[in-house]
């Protein structure tokens, strides 16, 4: 999978002339792409690339439904055609508190809905300059993942982004990523069985054209989530053709 985060860039007039710019061939082919517009997009897209099954959201709410001003709720994103949405993205735990504590209620509302959580998980830069990135990534999915829900591959993508990586121009290593990513099966295959074999784990985090390669060429590195270069056609055509190339 090669997801496109677009977070609070394009206007909803040009979100169909951004997509036109990938490609045709890049749509719903391999690796899979998935377009994660604003929410402001998703109408306009929906007609598009929710009828292909690209199309995913940046967030949405642990409501069904209710008087929550300015929430946008699972069941919302899914009529629009979504079937991925976006979730526990490090920009929105640390512009909302709160946020980590309402993962596991949002994770359940999108897999109830019908929707596939990229669920988000990173440490920060001290947590990583001290060794203990093992440690928190382990405490941070068993805080996430809802217990009462059986997960399996079907319904969770997860998507690895260090925080000190994000917007950045730095990136983990490839064989860091790696090394991150059998850590995050391991832990998936606690809760899931062998089925966390089939999980897709993303990688994200500064990810361009000139670095996609090397991640592509890791064993465990199931595609990316990327943000900046995913408005840069040429360049996000650049980290496609890499995944491509993986899968032939």
């Amino acid at each position: 999978m090669v997801a496109a985060n677009w977070k609070m860039n394009t206007l909803p007039g040009g979100a169909g002339t951004l997509v036109e710019a990938y490609g045709a061939e890049m749509l719903c082919g391999h690796p899979e792409l998935v377009v994660c517009p604003p929410f402001t997009h998703l109408a306009t897209l929906g007609p598009s690339l929710g009828n292909a099954g690209c199309l995913g959201a940046q967030n949405c709410s642990e409501h069904l439904s209710g008087a929550y001003t300015s929430e946008i709720s699972a069941a919302m994103l899914r009529d629009l055609g979504c079937r991925y949405v976006i979730l526990g993205h490090s920009e929105c735990r640390l512009r909302n508190p709160m946020e980590s504590l309402r993962m596991p209620e949002k994770m359940a509302q999108a897999i109830a809905n019908g929707l596939t959580p990229i669920y988000c998980c990173g440490e920060d830069l001290p947590i990583r300059e001290s060794g203990a990135e093992l440690e928190f990534i382990a405490r941070q999915l068993a805080d996430d993942l809802p217990n009462e829900l059986k997960l399996n591959a079907q319904n969770l993508v997860v998507a690895y982004e260090p925080v000190w990586a994000i917007g950045t121009g730095k990136h983990a290593s490839p064989e860091m990523a790696q090394q991150m990513h059998v850590f995050i099966r391991s832990r998936l295959m606690d809760v899931m069985g062998i089925e966390a074999e089939r999980t897709r784990i993303l990688y994200g985090g500064s990810v361009q054209g000139n670095n996609a390669a090397g991640f592509a060429s890791q064993p465990d590195i199931d595609g990316v989530l990327v943000g900046g270069a995913s408005l840069k056609p040429a360049d996000f055509r650049s980290i496609f053709e890499a995944f491509a190339r993986k899968g032939s």
